[in-house]
């Protein structure tokens, strides 16, 4: 399994997990609105601070995203590419974004696979203030209570990464939030942990980084850092199922499942661990 070298010293917690309750939402984002102002928005109208969002099928125009690429200098052992602008209305295939906070205000963090046939890159880091809703669409995810994801400076990577953090008492808890660090296999770490707490079935929602990607079926993405998301998660206390789409430097998407005990955390991963079932949400328009 390939590693990466950051340029901080190695933190002794591998994997930060704060137990919540995700409780099913089905919002409307609204056409006109940054990606940032849409989701904070419905989610503050159902009272949450945090949470997670599917957003398959949203049109945006302009889309304004970055890919992953080498780091300029010493500082990062990665970084991003320039910013790359899509000004005519361009469809999210599938898309992830968590609500969490910065500085006490709203941040996200979103991944996306965009339906461009031709056109690369086709993936990326969404920059969700400047990516604009060219029209209405309703979404699906989870609402959290009793944890959130608070953006701070982490001096292993020198990155702001979010990390999971307790909020008000939950009532009840059917979920965690977890975060990983680098040079772990997602899906082994994943299993250890669902093995320690005794989760005989859950499923996972997020995004995160990988040093390159390993694809069950042979494929491979070289570049030393890719970005990807979850499209279908599964934990058994039998195994895990990770479908994934991830993103190198070139910009050229992969997707497929993840091969076993190949694909190290890059920089970060950020996983909704759902355990247990609640009631639907709904935001009124």
């Amino acid at each position: 399994m390939r590693r990466i070298q950051h340029p901080g010293k190695v933190a002794e917690e591998r994997l930060r997990a704060v137990p919540c309750e995700a409780v099913p939402v089905r919002v409307t984002l609204v056409a006109g609105q940054s990606l940032t102002q849409a989701v904070q928005s419905a989610f503050a109208k159902l009272g949450f601070d945090f949470g997670y969002l599917r957003l398959d099928g949203a049109s945006f125009a302009p889309l304004r995203f970055v890919t992953p690429a080498p780091s300029p200098g010493d500082d990062h052992a990665a970084w991003y590419s320039a910013t790359h602008e899509r000004t005519a209305p361009v469809r999210a295939r599938h898309a992830g974004v968590h609500l969490g906070q910065r500085e006490g205000l709203a941040f996200l963090h979103c991944h996306g696979l965009w339906d461009e046939a031709t056109a690369l890159p086709d993936a990326g880091h969404m920059l969700c203030d400047d990516s604009i809703l060219s029209q209405d669409i309703e979404a699906s995810g989870w609402g959290l209570k009793g944890a959130g994801l608070v953006s701070c400076h982490d001096p292993e990577t020198n990155f702001i990464l979010f990390q999971p953090q307790a909020t008000d008492a939950p009532v009840k808890t059917n979920a965690f939030l977890v975060t990983l660090r680098p040079n772990q296999d997602i899906g082994s770490a994943l299993l250890t942990f669902g093995h320690r707490h005794g989760i005989a079935s859950a499923r996972l929602e997020g995004i995160g980084s990988l040093v390159g990607t390993a694809f069950h079926d042979g494929q491979k993405i070289e570049s030393y850092a890719t970005e990807i998301l979850i499209l279908n998660g599964q934990l058994q206390d039998s195994g895990i199922d990770l479908r994934i789409t991830s993103v190198g430097f070139d910009g050229r998407s992969c997707t497929g499942r993840l091969a076993r005990d190949a694909n190290a955390i890059c920089v970060t991963a950020e996983i909704l661990v759902i355990t247990g079932s609640a009631s639907l949400c709904v935001a009124e328009r």
